[in-house]
């Protein structure tokens, strides 16, 4: 696997888990008197010249790789790097792939809005939390309103009590000039509906 010398350090790895970080120093890299070395499984060695840790990885098989180069000496551990660099872009992937993309949606109220448009603007707060989007909400006060943000203020807390059971309040109401702004998170617990039909496919599978 590792032979002293080889320079081609990055390439060899590229197919397996992409090129190595230049910040990670990896084999004949490490240019230190000694390392604090770490066996395979998680054991501690101790203190070694950078010679022997060398020694120790070639015949094993496996690669030396600075793991915590701040403390005095460094840290070093033997393992497969190439095994490692191809896991964790594995597990980086699966991440991105499992991460709900988040959007924030807008709804803008009036102070003085009449009750049935109230309804209509609340239900689609309600539909943009239950589909795992964020909602910011804006107060647009003209002319005179501007002197009474109390009426921003008490819409924006009915609003939030009213879809409380979607969404929380992630940023309290503020005063941006003309405007007072507000901005609703859904909870954790609130799955996009295309979360939601997946889960119920996969229960029917199994059923």
């Amino acid at each position: 696997m590792w032979a002293p010398g080889r320079t081609s350090r990055e390439e060899h790895y590229s197919d397996q888990g992409g090129p190595i970080s230049s910040e990670t120093r990896i084999n004949e890299r490490i240019r230190v008197p000694e390392v604090r070395l770490v066996g395979p499984n998680g054991e501690q060695v101790g203190i070694v010249r950078i010679e022997d840790a060398l020694r120790l990885a070639q015949e094993a098989d496996l690669d030396l790789v600075e793991v915590a180069p701040q403390a005095r000496p460094p840290v070093a551990k033997l393992m497969d790097f190439g095994k490692f660099k191809y896991e964790s872009a594995q597990k980086a992937r699966e991440s991105r792939r499992n991460q709900q993309l988040t959007v924030i949606k807008e709804q803008k109220l009036r102070p003085k809005i009449d009750q049935h448009d109230y309804e209509t603007k609340k239900g689609h707060v309600s539909r943009f939390l239950a589909a795992g989007n964020k909602v910011k909400v804006t107060i647009m006060f003209r002319g005179r309103e501007q002197s009474r943000p109390e009426l921003g203020f008490r819409l924006l807390q009915k609003l939030a009590d009213d879809v409380q059971e979607l969404g929380f309040v992630e940023s309290s109401p503020k005063q941006d000039g003309r405007n007072m702004i507000m901005v609703l998170a859904p909870h954790k617990n609130v799955k996009p509906p295309k979360a939601k039909a997946k889960e119920a496919e996969a229960e029917a599978a199994d059923s």
